[in-house]
């Protein structure tokens, strides 16, 4: 995965994708639903999130109390320090990770703690969930960080007229 032109891709895109997802805000949420599902199905079949993991190294998830406690647990420490080690709290009051990339991303692009991940690492790139025009904004954002959403949105472009 060639990330830098990747980044110019979306970039170049940028406005063109942002305009088209308000686009679909407007549109049936069934029909969307129905139409990023398949796509994310077609794209994540070509594509593996190991060849690039930009999201792991480039954006940090949500910590949810719950987060925090499994994977305090999965590392053998208290929550309490491992909030101290390796999250601060946002502009959102949310807690995010200290730095990226991921501290738990390690060089082949495994996840440390895979299994005990939060669960907004779970969900990424949220392009499978119900009710997609309700996050269009997240959506156009994952363009910029994700190939795999890039390429949903460019195969959603050309189809966009069954929409």
């Amino acid at each position: 995965m060639d990330l830098d032109r990747f980044r110019e891709k979306a970039k170049n895109k940028s406005v063109e994708n942002k305009k088209f997802l308000q686009s679909l805000k407007k549109q049936d949420a069934r029909t969307v639903d129905d139409a990023f599902h398949q796509v994310h199905e077609e794209v994540f079949e070509e594509m593996d999130c190991l060849n690039c993991a930009n999201c792991c190294k480039t954006t940090s998830p949500i910590f949810y109390q719950t987060d925090i406690e499994r994977v305090a647990k999965s590392l053998r420490m208290k929550p309490g320090d491992f909030i101290d080690q390796y999250l601060r709290i946002d502009e959102d009051r949310d807690y995010v990770l200290k730095s990226s990339p991921c501290p738990f991303l390690d060089v082949d692009n495994y996840c440390k703690v895979y299994e005990s991940r939060p669960r907004a690492c779970r969900e990424y790139p949220h392009t499978d969930r119900k009710k997609m025009v309700q996050i269009m904004d997240l959506t156009y954002k994952n363009t910029l960080v994700c190939p795999a959403v890039f390429e949903m949105v460019e195969r959603l472009k050309k189809v966009s007229k069954n929409l």
